[in-house]
């Protein structure tokens, strides 16, 4: 019995040992705390702070104005407007599939793709433009109406970057792929503002020439892909380049 008495009254021991131990862990977590400067805790406050779920490789990004790339999104910044830019993404997107698959030719000839912020429809110029030219063809009018739809509908900005396939401007008006695919881009960024109805500045055209092809030109269909127009969508506070601009 004395041993069980003797085994017992240990156990509180351990018990307040912990106790202690416990309490003294907290006051040296106080004494630290009200040594941080106040600017400090601020900063470390905003860090378990909720985020806005932005996809994107590596976690929320955006676009630094420095160094026109996509970088990091700071954490505990939250973004309220995060969502209703990708919903509205997604409904620009929507609409612009729902136009490229009502005409299975342009449906062939064309690709749809959207990031952090805007969305991407392309185009390859062989139906967009007569060859060799930067005359628009009747199906070119009509995918530029949806584009112009859009852009009426959406606070949404436009760049139209003009890509040549190797050798395409051969035997044609333009010296070179840089002056053809520019004078495509052009093309297409006037008759989006010929009505009127859009603000210049929402819009801008931009020449690639052959630097940037989507496929190896392994095959005549790669070498068309390479040509094209693409339209860029995106929101009125990337003006600079960066993102894929």
């Amino acid at each position: 019995m004395a041993r069980n008495r003797g085994h017992g009254s240990g156990s509180w021991k351990v018990a307040y040992a912990d106790f202690v131990t416990a309490m003294m862990a907290f006051f040296l977590l106080m004494w630290i705390l009200n040594m941080v400067p106040p600017e400090t805790k601020q900063v470390l406050s905003t860090y378990f702070q909720p985020v806005a779920d932005v996809k994107g490789s590596g976690g929320p990004q955006v676009l630094d104005a420095v160094s026109n790339t996509m970088v990091p999104q700071a954490r505990g910044i939250p973004n309220p407007d995060a969502a209703a830019e990708e919903s509205q993404r997604f409904v620009i997107a929507s609409r612009l599939k729902r136009m490229v698959m009502e005409d299975p030719k342009l449906m062939e000839a064309s690709g749809l793709s959207s990031d952090e912020t805007g969305v991407l429809l392309r185009v390859n110029n062989n139906i967009m433009y007569h060859p060799g030219s930067a005359q628009l063809t009747p199906e070119a009018k009509r995918v530029l109406v949806g584009v112009l739809d859009v852009l009426k509908e959406y606070n949404m900005h436009l760049l139209v970057r003009g890509h040549a396939a190797e050798q395409e401007n051969a035997g044609g008006a333009y010296a070179t792929a840089w002056e053809l695919s520019g004078a495509r881009a052009a093309a297409a960024a006037s008759y989006v503002l010929s009505g009127g109805e859009i603000i210049p500045t929402r819009v801008r055209a931009i020449s690639y020439g052959a630097t940037r092809p989507l496929r190896p030109t392994t095959s005549e269909q790669n070498r068309l892909s390479n040509g094209r127009v693409e339209f860029y969508f995106h929101r009125p506070d990337a003006l600079n380049f960066g993102s894929g601009l």
